[in-house]
């Protein structure tokens, strides 16, 4: 096992009696400002509820956050903040909403030029306004973390940040307001979550045991849980599960004293950048090739991968290396959602630009040993054209 440092400062309240804590949360006299997406909170009751909690605070609303959240949209609440003084953020919404929220909470006090440097150049963030968060919609693991991610409208661009100034003071996690998701956002969380744990799981061995079994028993669980809350998203215990789950594999927990990789979400995000596809469904596009491409240097978790989450215990080592290929694709597959570019509409031109953004920015080698080269992620995609 690697050394490691862990602290996560998230306050958790889950479940459907908590919104009425969030007006103790906040610090008394803060001018707050509501910010939320397309208008799903209006739909579900979170907004009333919010409103609710809020009351006795100066609120300014700021909505229409888009699913991948633009930069654009992120520097107009921005000004918003700066002429209103605000000194609170109150994320309602999904992942986007709350990556939004983090960006914006430390565009707001940044000072040197330009916030989209904490983006385009690792930029340290060195302070942000305080926030909290309101969930209902599992995925992303951002109610309980750091990290945050950007896209830039005006470039085609994508990327991520993480700050530990971008902790969410507290997160309430609302699975009933998850209820109301159509089928396919469901899906998108279930396959979200899955490849999070996957990207700190599926590296190398390390003698990790307790790590790894952290890690398998999300996967197990979404495998259990992720067809239920496909077939009916109101299913509130599934729902719970789900979105326990989704927060449990991003919040800094399972990737203690174990290698990450995250170059299937640096090729994903070229996919979201370029074409607008769903997070999600980029993730389930690439991990399939990406895996054909490295399945020697992945070996080895790969077997018992596929031993422990699929019990794939018979044949060869390659035919068990295909079926736990084969067994994941086929998982996304039977939430609705499809694997090849070919079903997207993306062809090889894409493919091209995606290695040229690479070799221009000198990504020459992501993964958790720098096994991902540009070569490699041509090869990737086109496995999966």
């Amino acid at each position: 096992m690697k050394d490691f440092e862990f602290h996560n400062p998230v306050k958790i309240f889950f479940g459907k009696e908590q919104m009425v804590k969030i007006s103790s949360l906040i610090p008394a006299g803060n001018k707050v400002m509501l910010i939320y997406g397309g208008g799903s909170i209006f739909k579900n009751g979170v907004y009333d509820k919010v409103k609710e909690a809020l009351k006795g605070f100066s609120v300014t609303e700021f909505g229409g956050i888009e699913p991948n959240p633009y930069y654009e949209t992120s520097m107009k609440a921005v000004k918003i903040i700066k002429e209103e003084k605000i000194d609170f953020i109150l994320a309602a919404g999904g992942g986007s909403v709350i990556d939004a929220t983090k960006f914006i909470a430390a565009a707001a006090v940044y000072e040197n030029g330009d916030p989209w440097k904490i983006l385009s150049e690792n930029e340290a963030v060195k302070a942000s306004l305080p926030f909290g968060t309101v969930l209902t919609l599992p995925a992303t693991g951002t109610e309980m973390n750091k990290n945050s991610v950007i896209s830039r409208k005006s470039t085609t661009e994508k990327f991520a940040f993480s700050s530990p100034y971008s902790y969410p003071q507290f997160s309430v996690l609302l699975p009933d307001a998850a209820g109301s998701l159509p089928r396919n956002q469901a899906a998108n969380g279930v396959v979200d979550a899955f490849v999070h744990v996957i990207e700190q799981y599926l590296t190398y061995p390390v003698n990790a045991p307790i790590q790894d079994r952290f890690a398998e028993a999300i996967l197990i669980t979404l495998i259990e849980e992720g067809p239920k809350v496909y077939a009916n998203p109101a299913d509130y215990e599934s729902m719970s599960n789900l979105m326990w789950s989704a927060t449990m594999a991003l919040n800094g927990l399972i990737m203690c004293g174990v290698p990450g990789d995250w170059s299937v979400h640096s090729i994903g995000h070229e996919l979201t950048a370029l074409h607008g596809i769903d997070h999600a469904r980029t993730l389930a596009i690439v991990l399939p090739g990406l895996w054909k491409v490295l399945r020697e240097e992945k070996s080895g978790k790969l077997l018992q991968y596929g031993q422990r989450v699929w019990n794939i215990t018979s044949g060869s080592e390659e035919e068990r290396i295909n079926a736990a290929i084969e067994k994941t694709a086929d998982f996304f597959e039977s939430l609705g959602i499809k694997t090849r570019l070919s079903d997207y509409g993306v062809k090889q031109d894409t493919i091209d630009k995606i290695v040229r953004r690479f070799e221009e920015r000198k990504w020459l080698a992501l993964g958790d040993r720098g096994l991902t080269t540009p070569e490699v992620t041509r090869k990737a995609l086109e496995f999966q054209l």
